[in-house]
């Protein structure tokens, strides 16, 4: 893996989202400024935009938070949190070290290189932008256990955005946080183990704050971002909240399940009592959204008759 040190020192320099010029940054970095302009490509290409104006020098849009690995780890004394700042994917990042993790256990990046989300469908991460984020959970009463697991990450999830100060965030069955009918939010719940043998289960979460435009192939939905709302949180703050708060629920599962969690889901859902489409592979199905049951499957009244499912995506009619 080639040195990042150079990329990432430019990116710390620049956050403040003032001009500077090449001379200044080669004279702190120690190298000239064809060298400079070598790294600010790097930079590109993680995804921040940084205008270069002939006599004054190299800027980014607008200052960014980054994210502080002392702050996070001191408000959370328990259980591990890696803050990295650049990596492929925070789920495959724990994945790998999954047989040396205690529940709990978590990372956060400031970028993906290969994030992803439901479907094996790519997760678009630029850097300093979002907030991606993993944790580990083991189950012990198994696999089974499971169900619904990915309803309360999301109940979470967006109960903590709203008490951030996103009050109009919603959730979307069965993973997904929506804010002006537009996805905000994805949730990747990952599991591992048999029928008899305790789950592993390692969640990620991406949480678009800021974001530029991508790539009309790369996002194939409508999506939006805190900061086009109006809305900003302190990404170090949202990160603290969330793995704190997202412990305690996931500890909470484990003796309840998903049966206290059922009223919080119906505050939240975006599409209750609104018409939708129901996509099961090639399949389309219409009614009405009525939440959901007390093993999570999505309830749908169709012609009168309300009828569950386990599988598909919704969306509103009409749309998508």
């Amino acid at each position: 893996m080639r040195d990042l040190t150079v990329p990432l020192r430019l990116i710390a320099i620049m956050s403040d989202g003032e001009f500077h010029s090449g001379e200044q940054l080669g004279s702190e970095l120690g190298m000239s400024r064809a060298a400079i302009n070598k790294h600010i490509h790097t930079v590109r290409e993680w995804g921040l935009d940084i205008f270069t104006v002939p006599g004054k020098g190299y800027k980014l849009p607008a200052a960014i938070q980054l994210l502080d690995r002392d702050k996070i780890l001191a408000a959370l004394p328990e259980g591990n949190v890696d803050v990295l700042p650049v990596i492929d994917s925070t789920n495959q990042y724990l994945q790998d070290r999954i047989t040396q993790l205690r529940s709990g256990d978590a990372c956060v990046a400031e970028y993906q290189q290969a994030g992803r989300g439901r479907r094996g469908r790519q997760w678009f991460s630029p850097f300093g932008s979002n907030l991606y984020l993993s944790m580990y959970w083991k189950l012990d009463q198994g696999p089974a256990a499971a169900m619904g697991l990915s309803l309360v990450i999301g109940i979470v999830t967006a109960e903590v955005m709203q008490q951030l100060g996103a009050k109009d965030v919603r959730v979307k069955w069965p993973n997904d946080l929506y804010l002006k009918d537009r996805k905000l939010a994805g949730i990747l719940v990952e599991l591992t183990g048999k029928t008899g043998d305790a789950a592993h289960l390692v969640i990620g979460a991406g949480i678009n704050l800021r974001m530029r435009e991508p790539a009309a192939n790369v996002i194939n939905q409508g999506w939006i971002n805190l900061q086009e709302a109006g809305i900003e949180i302190d990404r170090n703050e949202l990160t603290v909240t969330l793995l704190r708060e997202l412990r305690a629920a996931l500890r909470k599962f484990e003796l309840e399940g998903l049966s206290s969690f059922i009223s919080r889901w119906r505050n939240l859902d975006n599409f209750i009592d609104r018409p939708v489409k129901l996509l099961i592979g090639d399949k389309e199905i219409h009614g009405i959204e009525r939440g959901i049951d007390p093993q999570g499957a999505l309830l749908l009244e169709l012609d009168g008759e309300v009828k569950t499912f386990i599988g598909g995506e919704i969306s509103l009619r009409g749309t998508e």
